[in-house]
């Protein structure tokens, strides 16, 4: 008997292709359903097409809309999306039926070959230029390095490196995750701990969404679904919602599920400037991410936190 293949959608760039091409792999051996890839173009990549920033926040959805609009036009059956591109609060009548296992969720630091030896944030020579539009990055790279230069490099990923060699750069900043699903994993200096530099709430995970009403599907979906992978996830997600940080903040959370069921969850919020950074940790049961990075969020803003995010926010209006 013939299988109707699943319709997922996904980005064009050659990460959203070969992360979401994993995906439907993962979930063709584990089910036997054929996956049909189509390919749909966001916002966002129409401006980093144009060399522009997209605009952050966490309701803005600019790497998101048009998936979702596929899964409502009845275009596609499902969408992959790196779950930190996803608004912190999805509408209601999305679901996402899968955050499969984990990649790596540290950040990458990636030193130009001509600083032959170099593989740290302190052996960079003084003044060196950091390539990185992230205003997370940026403001724990300059809390650790108030000398370091932070230059704007947009771009795919081989762009960048390839820049990065020509000299616009000392260093770059990535996703490790990003860099090995590309298999570049080579090109890796040093995979940042989180006591150098705090990753992006989600960074490293997937997300596949469905409609909610959707119960064939979400049924399907389930088989590739990782439950220390959702857990630790939406503790940082749940952080970054209750202190209304969106993607542009410069916000770092990594939550991790311990031997004994246990949630670690560790995050910072920061001035852009790095002068001033604010260091939050608790922990909690898996059962009850939710509750974890409300109870972070609420310690740090009780701390001044949101003055830190309402300048942020209010810098890049």
């Amino acid at each position: 008997m013939n299988i109707k293949p699943l319709r997922m959608g996904t980005r064009a760039s050659a990460l959203a292709r070969t992360q979401s091409g994993q995906f439907a792999e993962a979930l063709t051996r584990s089910t036997g359903f054929p996956v049909e890839t189509v390919l749909v173009r966001t916002e966002g990549d129409q401006l980093s097409l144009e060399g522009r920033v997209p605009p952050g926040g966490d309701t803005v959805g600019v790497f998101t809309k048009a998936l979702d609009d596929a899964l409502r036009e009845g275009r596609i059956d499902f969408a992959v999306h790196s779950l930190k591109d996803l608004p912190t609060v999805m509408d209601a009548d999305l679901f996402a039926g899968a955050v499969p296992a984990r990649a790596d969720v540290r950040d990458a630091l990636v030193v130009a070959s001509r600083h032959s030896g170099v593989d740290s944030l302190d052996g960079l020579p003084e003044s060196a230029r950091i390539a990185t539009s992230s205003p997370r990055r940026i403001a724990q790279l300059l809390n650790r390095r108030p000398d370091l230069v932070p230059v704007s490099l947009q771009g795919n990923v081989d762009t960048r490196l390839r820049r990065l060699e020509e000299g616009v750069a000392d260093a770059l900043l990535l996703a490790c995750a990003g860099l090995d699903r590309l298999g570049l994993s080579e090109r890796i200096s040093r995979r940042l701990s989180p006591e150098e530099m705090l990753s992006a709430p989600g960074q490293g995970a997937l997300a596949a969404v469905c409609l909610a009403s959707d119960e064939n599907t979400i049924a399907v979906l389930a088989s590739q679904d990782d439950s220390a992978s959702r857990a630790t996830a939406e503790a940082e997600r749940a952080f970054l919602n209750h202190l209304r940080g969106g993607c542009r903040a410069p916000v770092g959370a990594r939550a991790e599920l311990r031997e004994d069921g246990i949630l670690f969850l560790r995050a910072t919020v920061l001035s852009l400037d790095g002068a001033s950074r604010l260091d939050g940790e608790r922990t909690g049961p898996a059962s009850d991410p939710e509750h974890l990075g409300r109870a972070v969020a609420e310690e740090l803003l009780g701390r001044g936190a949101g003055k830190l995010v309402s300048a942020a926010r209010a810098s890049r209006t």
